[in-house]
């Protein structure tokens, strides 16, 4: 509406006050007014007397004008825009312009929709992590309040014991010094008796009952109390720890599955690439293209957590493999190859095992790195276990049992030369 009455008032500016057209051929009068050409021209032809401006009655010496054309080009537009092929062109352009804003609209509507949709999504995620943080901190604080009410309840029946035993015996101690004081009182009577009576009267002594007193209760306070003063906090760590879900898993390296090139320690914890062949047995289930190897230990349901030493490493491949992998292939260690891993390139260059693979930023090199398996959830996730900060997760795991699986990568001349090793906590 604006735009129409926008121009309603310039094509108003543009017509000709004797004709009341658009003008044709405009030209300008002293008086700043305009005509066409034309129009002015037959209007001073028609007067009599002087000549004047036709709206302003302004006279003039002669009959003089001249050319605007600025005006002439507004006309010409003015005029070619009122044509029909020019309103038919103008349409489809407005026509296209609103379809495209209706579909950029559209577009921003469904990207609305979609954040609206991820922000609830993030929500409900935040809700149900908090709920979790709740109930493993819950289950922690009622470790805690459990261990306190039962160490608070022994170190109370103790000391009832000890205050028991010791009560018992000074009841004794006071019996026997009440039985004393009678005796005492006794005997003072029969020297009084014989300070007023002759040597013939003199009473026999009679030194009173003996007394019969239990042995002394040997309670040794320092000892017995040593127990509540020495370190509670590692103590009870070490009772928490056992009952962590997942605690720490105890892993070993399988040799059947070991390239020939790997040389693994007495306890099958730490492994090393080396250039002599390892005297192993034939096994189907032995890689013989990759210096992999798989842990003995195997998952299928559960939660398991674990932890991997790379202190002096400067390259390694590590995470976990479905039971059914190729062992005689040389693939790339990816999900869609059963591999779901982590891995370190050139000492600096961390990626996730994806396709292609995804780059890590790492503000440091961990010396551990932890691996957490959820095989209900179908995610494996890695830390940097120096700090438990979260390296990479795969939200789409394995589908089926799995091994935890390693890659020392070759020694490089001793440059890679540090061992793999799976860590423990002896408690």
């Amino acid at each position: 509406m604006e735009a129409t009455r926008r121009r309603m008032s310039l094509r108003e500016d543009l017509t000709c006050p004797i004709c009341y057209e658009l003008f044709t051929d405009p030209v300008m009068l002293g008086c700043m007014h305009h005509y066409c050409k034309g129009c002015i021209t037959a209007f001073w032809r028609r007067a009599r007397g002087p000549v004047s401006c036709p709206q302003c009655r302004r006279e003039f010496p002669s009959k003089s004008f001249q050319t605007n054309y600025l005006v002439v080009g507004m006309v010409e537009k003015v005029k070619t825009r009122s044509t029909e092929s020019y309103q038919r062109t103008m349409q489809k352009k407005l026509k296209d312009s609103l379809e495209s804003h209706l579909t950029k609209k559209e577009d921003f509507l469904n990207k609305i929709r979609r954040n609206e949709e991820k922000m609830d999504i993030v929500k409900r995620a935040g809700t149900k992590l908090q709920d979790r943080v709740k109930e493993e901190f819950q289950a922690l604080h009622q470790v805690l309040l459990s261990e306190e009410m039962a160490m608070l309840e022994q170190l109370r029946v103790e000391e009832e014991k000890m205050l028991g035993e010791l009560g018992r015996h000074l009841e004794e101690l006071k019996g026997a010094v009440r039985n004393l004081e009678e005796s005492i009182t006794a005997l003072q009577q029969n020297i009084d008796s014989m300070e007023n009576s002759g040597l013939e009267e003199i009473p026999e002594g009679d030194p009173g009952p003996a007394l019969q007193l239990n042995n002394e209760p040997e309670i040794d306070v320092e000892r017995e109390n040593g127990k509540y003063l020495g370190p509670l906090q590692y103590m009870i760590w070490r009772k928490m720890y056992k009952l962590l879900k997942p605690g720490l898993a105890r892993l070993t390296f399988d040799p059947e599955t070991a390239h020939p090139n790997l040389l693994l320690s007495r306890d099958r914890t730490a492994v090393v690439e080396c250039d002599e062949v390892q005297l192993y047995e034939p096994s189907p289930r032995r890689f013989s293209q990759c210096v992999n190897l798989l842990a003995a230990q195997g998952f299928d349901s559960g939660r398991h957590y674990w932890e991997v030493g790379v202190r002096g490493k400067t390259k390694w491949d590590l995470g976990v493999a479905l039971e059914s992998v190729d062992r005689k292939a040389r693939v790339k260690l990816c999900p869609e190859n059963g591999y779901w891993t982590l891995r370190l390139r050139r000492g600096r260059e961390y990626s996730a095992g994806t396709q292609p693979g995804t780059p890590l930023r790492l503000t440091g090199a961990p010396c551990r790195i932890g691996v957490l398996l959820d095989c209900e959830e179908r995610r494996v996730s890695f830390y940097g276990a120096d700090d438990m900060v979260l390296l990479y997760s795969f939200v789409r795991g394995p589908p089926g049992k799995v091994y935890p699986f390693f890659s020392t990568c070759f020694s490089d001349r001793g440059q890679n030369a540090a061992p793999m090793r799976l860590l423990s906590l002896d408690l």
